[in-house]
């Protein structure tokens, strides 16, 4: 089977951001700050344009880990159209969180942590590293943002 032609960077920057924008659930890799074994779960998110918005309770391995060394590596879409985001964590109470953000989390993901027993965090997470790739003809080009900044102008 012939792989389809690679995108351009271009192309490749607005598909990431639709993906950003419209998907819903992501792999999220953490590891405690001791550099201990690594830990990965499937988190709802939203993207509001330039941080990523997760929630995961305060005691889980997750949420410990974020907190302690403020760093995260997340996997978005399927292996053959992948996103992948490296980011600065800022863990933010549901005290802190701006009404507005809790209400357009819980409308996009379905899930609405304020409501639970167990108490949750929420992580913003400001990407640092953006990488996007489809097929082996993509890999070269496939970091679209580096230091923070997008590599392409918008």
């Amino acid at each position: 089977m012939t792989p389809p032609p690679a995108r351009t960077a271009e192309q490749r920057k607005q598909d990431t951001l639709h993906r950003l924008e419209h998907d819903v659930d992501a792999w999220v890799a953490t590891a405690g700050p001791d550099g201990g074994a690594a830990h990965l779960v499937p988190l709802s998110f939203v993207w509001d344009g330039a941080v990523l918005l997760f929630a995961t309770p305060e005691d889980s391995p997750t949420g410990r880990n974020l907190a302690a060394t403020g760093r995260v590596r997340i996997g978005i879409g399927p292996t053959r159209d992948v996103v992948l985001v490296e980011g600065v964590v800022h863990t933010v109470t549901p005290e802190d969180l701006p009404e507005e953000d809790a209400e357009v989390f819980a409308g996009k993901t379905g899930f609405d942590p304020r409501r639970l027993a167990t108490r949750y965090l929420y992580f913003q997470v400001v990407p640092q590293r953006v990488q996007a790739w489809r097929e082996e003809n993509e890999l070269r080009g496939r970091e679209l943002m580096r230091d923070g900044r997008w590599l392409l102008a918008d």
